[in-house]
Protein backbone atom coordinates (compact mmCIF):
# COMPACT_ATOMS: atom_id res chain seq x y z
CA UNK A 1 0.00 0.00 0.00
CA UNK A 2 1.37 3.66 -1.06
CA UNK A 3 2.50 5.65 1.87
CA UNK A 4 0.78 9.58 2.48
CA UNK A 5 3.90 10.60 0.69
CA UNK A 6 3.68 8.79 -2.31
CA UNK A 7 -0.65 9.67 -2.71
CA UNK A 8 -1.60 10.62 -5.83
CA UNK A 9 -4.32 12.85 -6.71
CA UNK A 10 -6.45 10.31 -8.91
CA UNK A 11 -9.05 13.24 -10.84
CA UNK A 12 -6.07 15.81 -11.87
CA UNK A 13 -4.02 12.51 -13.44
CA UNK A 14 -7.43 11.51 -15.46
CA UNK A 15 -7.95 14.83 -16.37
CA UNK A 16 -4.86 15.05 -17.39
CA UNK A 17 -4.68 11.92 -19.24
CA UNK A 18 -8.19 12.63 -21.05
CA UNK A 19 -6.26 15.09 -22.73
CA UNK A 20 -3.19 13.32 -23.65
CA UNK A 21 -0.82 14.52 -21.45
CA UNK A 22 1.28 13.02 -18.28
CA UNK A 23 -0.44 12.37 -15.68
CA UNK A 24 2.82 12.95 -13.79
CA UNK A 25 3.77 16.35 -15.02
CA UNK A 26 0.86 17.35 -17.32
CA UNK A 27 3.11 18.69 -19.47
CA UNK A 28 4.82 16.04 -21.68
CA UNK A 29 2.56 13.85 -24.12
CA UNK A 30 0.89 10.53 -23.00
CA UNK A 31 0.58 9.32 -26.27
CA UNK A 32 3.09 8.60 -28.90
CA UNK A 33 0.85 7.59 -31.83
CA UNK A 34 -2.77 7.59 -32.03
CA UNK A 35 -3.53 4.58 -29.33
CA UNK A 36 0.31 3.99 -28.13
CA UNK A 37 1.08 4.85 -24.82
CA UNK A 38 4.93 6.48 -24.65
CA UNK A 39 7.32 4.60 -23.04
CA UNK A 40 8.34 7.32 -20.94
CA UNK A 41 7.30 11.32 -20.53
CA UNK A 42 9.65 13.68 -22.44
CA UNK A 43 9.25 16.25 -19.68
CA UNK A 44 9.75 14.47 -16.36
CA UNK A 45 11.24 10.65 -17.21
CA UNK A 46 8.17 8.96 -15.68
CA UNK A 47 7.54 5.38 -17.53
CA UNK A 48 4.24 5.35 -18.49
CA UNK A 49 5.07 2.43 -20.75
CA UNK A 50 4.64 0.32 -17.44
CA UNK A 51 0.73 1.28 -17.43
CA UNK A 52 -1.73 -1.34 -18.61
CA UNK A 53 -5.00 -0.22 -19.95
CA UNK A 54 -5.50 -3.36 -21.56
CA UNK A 55 -9.57 -3.86 -22.46
CA UNK A 56 -11.07 -1.32 -19.84
CA UNK A 57 -10.94 1.39 -22.12
CA UNK A 58 -12.54 -0.63 -24.74
CA UNK A 59 -15.54 -1.45 -22.44
CA UNK A 60 -16.27 2.07 -21.19
CA UNK A 61 -16.11 3.04 -24.82
CA UNK A 62 -18.65 0.78 -25.54
CA UNK A 63 -21.32 1.72 -22.99
CA UNK A 64 -20.50 5.51 -23.64
CA UNK A 65 -20.73 4.82 -27.32
CA UNK A 66 -24.01 3.07 -26.56
CA UNK A 67 -25.50 6.07 -24.82
CA UNK A 68 -25.07 8.50 -26.70
CA UNK A 69 -26.35 6.55 -29.74
CA UNK A 70 -29.91 6.43 -28.45
CA UNK A 71 -30.52 10.38 -29.19
CA UNK A 72 -28.57 10.48 -32.29
CA UNK A 73 -30.91 7.21 -33.07
CA UNK A 74 -34.13 9.26 -32.13
CA UNK A 75 -33.31 12.88 -34.04
CA UNK A 76 -31.79 11.43 -37.22
CA UNK A 77 -35.14 8.75 -37.30
CA UNK A 78 -37.95 11.40 -36.03
CA UNK A 79 -36.22 14.57 -37.71
CA UNK A 80 -35.11 13.19 -40.86
CA UNK A 81 -37.52 10.26 -41.28
CA UNK A 82 -34.80 9.05 -43.47
CA UNK A 83 -34.44 5.59 -45.71
CA UNK A 84 -33.53 3.11 -43.82
CA UNK A 85 -30.32 2.61 -46.20
CA UNK A 86 -29.47 6.15 -44.89
CA UNK A 87 -30.45 5.38 -41.41
CA UNK A 88 -27.62 2.65 -41.43
CA UNK A 89 -25.39 5.15 -43.10
CA UNK A 90 -25.81 7.64 -40.59
CA UNK A 91 -25.52 5.22 -37.82
CA UNK A 92 -22.38 3.66 -39.34
CA UNK A 93 -20.70 7.29 -39.56
CA UNK A 94 -21.62 8.59 -36.27
CA UNK A 95 -20.56 5.11 -34.42
CA UNK A 96 -17.15 5.54 -35.82
CA UNK A 97 -16.57 8.87 -35.46
CA UNK A 98 -17.66 8.51 -32.05
CA UNK A 99 -15.63 5.43 -31.41
CA UNK A 100 -12.51 6.90 -32.49
CA UNK A 101 -12.94 10.02 -30.62
CA UNK A 102 -14.37 8.72 -27.29
CA UNK A 103 -11.79 5.83 -27.21
CA UNK A 104 -8.80 7.89 -27.38
CA UNK A 105 -10.21 10.34 -24.74
CA UNK A 106 -11.21 7.08 -22.59
CA UNK A 107 -7.48 5.53 -22.41
CA UNK A 108 -6.11 8.65 -21.61
CA UNK A 109 -8.29 8.89 -18.82
CA UNK A 110 -7.85 5.41 -17.59
CA UNK A 111 -3.67 4.91 -17.66
CA UNK A 112 -3.83 8.41 -15.85
CA UNK A 113 -6.22 6.42 -13.00
CA UNK A 114 -3.65 3.66 -12.91
CA UNK A 115 -0.96 6.00 -12.76
CA UNK A 116 -2.29 7.27 -9.85
CA UNK A 117 -2.75 3.80 -8.10
CA UNK A 118 0.32 2.63 -8.52
CA UNK A 119 -1.03 0.04 -10.84
CA UNK A 120 1.65 -0.82 -13.38
CA UNK A 121 2.53 -4.17 -15.17
CA UNK A 122 3.75 -6.72 -13.14
CA UNK A 123 5.54 -8.28 -15.29
CA UNK A 124 7.93 -5.63 -16.71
Amino acid sequence: MPSASTDRDSGRAMRRGLIGRCPNCGQGRLFAGYLRISPTCPECGEELGRYRAADGPAFFTISIVGLLLVPILGWSFVILRPDPLVLALILTVSITILTLVVLRLVKGAFVGYLWSMHEMDKGA
